[in-house]
């Protein structure tokens, strides 16, 4: 082996390891609830190494027991890129311990500085296999329903750069779904409401996300396949907020209602 490959095989091996010490990183702020500086100003790796930072993170989740569910889409509205300061969509990966029961009393406990918001979640019903255009999407999907996020990026007061939110799996903590309708074309432009102890918080349209929420399963087909994925019949798909997040706080009750396609809630303990 020359001295050129040898560097090469060497730098290889700081960069696997670099990575996987990055993915127990965020994996060990996740499990303690801990927050932690920003890691692309020590680092600086590239969105590529960001992702593959994340996906080292959820297998460790894996490792644990939890079973993938599906995937989130981020950023697919203007409202949450204005607010979180980027400019280009992302994809985290679900995992079923992230899944909350509706109407469940959820602990902010079990989180940093959870925000919540709101979004349509679809339910496959084939296994998307290759890119998708809008007019076949539907045709692989079993049903769409209301649905909130909880985001809680592991970083220090909520900042952070595109790297770091798309290591950090794009800051998913929780989902929670409701009902699901067969109802998955007219979706484009329906209400949407997010509401604290009743009284309204968020409001905003469907339209928001990507003009028409369908396409983002469009989206996560093309992603799925550019990061050589099968996305299997059964899966969650989050299309992404409808509107900016809002923080949580305790001893509250939340809902979501989307015009013509339901509503879904869920409610908060009193910090320990």
């Amino acid at each position: 082996m020359s001295k050129s490959e040898a560097t090469s095989v060497e730098v290889s091996r700081m960069l696997v390891f670099n990575i996987a010490a990055l993915a127990r990183t965020l994996d060990d702020a996740a499990a303690s609830h801990t927050e932690i500086d920003p890691l692309t100003p020590q680092y600086a790796f590239n969105l590529a190494q960001a992702y593959d930072i994340q996906r080292a993170s959820v297998a460790l989740r894996h490792e644990r027991g939890e079973k993938p569910v599906g995937l989130k889409l981020g950023f697919t509205s203007r409202a949450k890129m204005v607010q979180m300061g980027v400019d280009s969509l992302i994809w985290g990966l679900l995992t079923d311990a992230m899944l909350y029961e509706e109407a469940a009393v959820i602990s902010l406990d079990d989180f940093i500085h959870p925000r919540v918001e709101p979004e349509v979640c679809f339910l496959t019903g084939r296994d998307i296999d290759r890119p998708l255009t809008l007019l076949e999407a539907a045709k692989f999907l079993e049903g769409a329903a209301p649905a909130m996020e909880i985001i809680d990026s592991r970083y220090r007061n909520f900042k952070f750069t595109l790297e770091d939110v798309v290591a950090d799996n794009c800051s998913s903590a929780g989902v929670i779904v409701g009902a699901f309708s067969k109802d998955v074309c007219e979706l484009a432009n329906r209400g949407v409401v997010v509401r604290f102890n009743g009284r309204p918080v968020l409001m905003g349209s469907t339209g928001a996300i990507l003009g028409n929420p369908l396409r983002s399963v469009v989206q996560a087909s093309q992603l799925a396949h550019q990061a050589g994925m099968v996305i299997p019949a059964g899966s969650l798909i989050m299309a992404g907020a409808a509107t900016a997040a809002e923080a949580l706080i305790p001893g509250a009750h939340i809902s979501t209602e989307i015009g013509g396609l339901g509503r879904v809630e869920f409610s908060t303990g009193a910090r320990a």
